[in-house]
C-alpha cells in the first residue's frame, strides 16, 4: 500500500481560518461570558490560538482550559492498550458560561460527545458551542460544529492530518490516502 499526502492548508491558511473564526465568535457570542476549552492534544493549541486572537480583537482575556477525554470515550478500551492520559486542566467555573469546545478535526463526533459528557462533570454551562479547524464529515453522532475553519469533504479511506508548530514543528493540514 502506498501512502499519498496532499497539503490542504499551509500556515497562512490556518492562521487566516482561525482569525476568521475568532471574528465570528466576537460577532455571535458574548465574549464576557465565554470560556474556551481545548480538547487535547491539538485542540488545546487551537483554543490557545483562538484566545490570543480574541484578545487582539476584543481586548478580553478569555479563560482557557483543556480536556483530556480519554476515559470518557465509548471506545477507549478498544483504541488504546496503554492510554496516554494528559489530564484535564480547567481552573475556572463553567456555571452559566458559554463554553466553546475547540478541536482540530471533527469526524465521527465521538470525541465531541465525550468532551460534552466531561464538561457536565465540571458544572452547568449556559451553552456549549464547538469550533474546529477542519470538518471532514462522516458523522456517527448528531453533532455539528458552530464555527469551522475549513470544510474538507473526505472519503472513509482518507485521513486528515493536522500538524501544529507547538507539537510538530510546522503548521499544515494534509489529506492522507492509501492506494
Amino acid at each position: 500500500m502506498t501512502k499519498k499526502r496532499k497539503e490542504l492548508l499551509d500556515k497562512s491558511e490556518i492562521d487566516r481560518s482561525l482569525t476568521r473564526v475568532a471574528h465570528e465568535l466576537t460577532e455571535r457570542l458574548s465574549i464576557d461570558s465565554l470560556v474556551l476549552v481545548g480538547i487535547r492534544t491539538r485542540g488545546e493549541f487551537i483554543a490557545m490560538r483562538l484566545a490570543k486572537s480574541l484578545k487582539k480583537i476584543s481586548g478580553v482575556d478569555v479563560p482557557t482550559g483543556f480536556l483530556d477525554v480519554t476515559f470518557y470515550r465509548d471506545d477507549f478500551r478498544e483504541r488504546l492498550i496503554q492510554p496516554q492520559v494528559k489530564g484535564t486542566d480547567i481552573s475556572f467555573s463553567l456555571d452559566g458560561k458559554i463554553v466553546l469546545l475547540a478541536d482540530d478535526v471533527l469526524f465521527t463526533g465521538r470525541t465531541i460527545r465525550a468532551a460534552m459528557n466531561e464538561i457536565m462533570d465540571f458544572g452547568r454551562p449556559a451553552s456549549v458551542a464547538l469550533a474546529v479547524l477542519v470538518d471532514r464529515g462522516h458523522r456517527e453522532m448528531p453533532i455539528k460544529a458552530d464555527f469551522v475553519g475549513k470544510n474538507i469533504p473526505t472519503s472513509n479511506t482518507e485521513h486528515v492530518l493536522v500538524r501544529l508548530s507547538e507539537l510538530d514543528d510546522e503548521d499544515a493540514v494534509y489529506l492522507v490516502s492509501y492506494e
